[in-house]
C-alpha cells in the first residue's frame, strides 16, 4: 500500500480513505479493468456487457463474451490471483476473492438467461446449468491452465466460444448439421 501511494503521490491515509484497505483496492483495479476504463463499473454498465445483451443471436453473444474475455482476463486475473493468495493470511482478501466468484455466479445465470430469450440455448439445458459451465470456463483457474499450456487469451477466448456455441445451443440453430 505504502508504494501504491508512492506512485501515486498521496499519503497512505489518503489512499485508505479514498479507495480502502488492500481487498477494496484490488477490487476497485479489478473493476477497472472489466470496465476497459478508468472507473470500476458494475456488470451491467460495462461496454461489453451491453454490448452482448444488444446483441440478436446466442452465437453473437457467445462471440462478442469470448472476445471480451481474452482482452480482461489477462489484466484482472493477476488481481484476483493476489486477492486468492492473500486471502490465505487476510480474511478481507478472502471474503473479496469469494464475493468476485459470487458475483461472477450470478452474471453467468444472468447470461444464460439472455441466451435462453434468444430461442437458441438447449430446452435440455437448465438456465443454472448453462451458468455454471460459462461460470466455470471464465474462470481466473480455467484461464490460467489454458495459459500454462501455451495457449494464448486468443487461443483461449476461440476454444470458449467453440465449446459453449457446441454444447449450449441447438445444433440446427449454431450453424452445425443435425
Amino acid at each position: 500500500m505504502a508504494e501504491i501511494a508512492a506512485a501515486a503521490e498521496v499519503s497512505v491515509d489518503t489512499l485508505y480513505a479514498a479507495v480502502g484497505r488492500k481487498p477494496r483496492l484490488l477490487l476497485a483495479v479489478h473493476d477497472m479493468e472489466l470496465a476497459e476504463g478508468d472507473t470500476p463499473l458494475p456488470a451491467e454498465q460495462r461496454g461489453y456487457v451491453r454490448d452482448v445483451r444488444a446483441a440478436g443471436t446466442a452465437e453473437e453473444k457467445i462471440a462478442l463474451y469470448a472476445a471480451a474475455l481474452a482482452r480482461v482476463l489477462p489484466r484482472s486475473v493477476p488481481l484476483l490471483e493476489a486477492l486468492r493468495v492473500a486471502g490465505r493470511s487476510d480474511a478481507g482478501c478472502r471474503q473479496a476473492y469469494e464475493s468476485v466468484s459470487e458475483r461472477r455466479a450470478a452474471n453467468m445465470r444472468l447470461f444464460a438467461a439472455d441466451l435462453r430469450a434468444t430461442g437458441q440455448l438447449r430446452d435440455d439445458l437448465d438456465d443454472d446449468t448453462v451458468a455454471d459451465l460459462v461460470w466455470s470456463m471464465n474462470s481466473p483457474d480455467y484461464f490460467q491452465l489454458l495459459r500454462s499450456r501455451g495457449y494464448s487469451p486468443g487461443q483461449y477466448a476461440a476454444l470458449v466460444q467453440e465449446v459453449w456455441t457446441r454444447t449450449l445451443l441447438h445444433k440446427s440453430r449454431a450453424g452445425q448439421q443435425n
